[in-house]
């Protein structure tokens, strides 16, 4: 089992940033995969950002590019999604998800969100 608690959601203003935080625990070392997604109301479920846990290997959303970096500190079990001029649109519950397996798209474990609120 992987646990995962995410921290750093807020009220911030338009153009403002904001650090999210998820803190893995339990069988860390299988964690293959971590990633970020997030759910408006009213809307579904939409992929963010990822990053391996051994490597390199970064994707985004188009809407993040440029905007969000999402970044590892393997020392510290934590994944962390910096979140730079933010819209309005950003608004949303931010969820950290955990993939321990190399194969399928499907992420096993998921933390309890946190929520970011983007004023106008």
């Amino acid at each position: 089992q992987v646990q995962l608690v995410e921290s750093g959601g807020g009220l911030v203003q338009a153009g403002g940033s904001l650090r999210l935080s998820c803190a893995a625990s339990g069988r860390t070392f299988s964690i293959y995969d971590m990633a970020w997604f997030r759910q408006a109301p009213g809307k579904e479920r939409e992929f963010v950002a990822a990053i391996r846990w051994s490597s390199l290997y970064i994707r985004y959303q188009d809407s993040a590019k440029g905007r969000f970096t999402i970044s590892r500190d393997n020392a510290k079990n934590t994944v962390y999604l910096q979140m730079n001029s933010l819209k309005p649109e950003d608004a949303a519950i931010y969820y950290c998800a955990a993939k321990t397996t190399y194969w399928g798209t499907e992420y096993d474990y998921w933390g309890q969100g946190t929520q970011v609120t983007v004023s106008s």
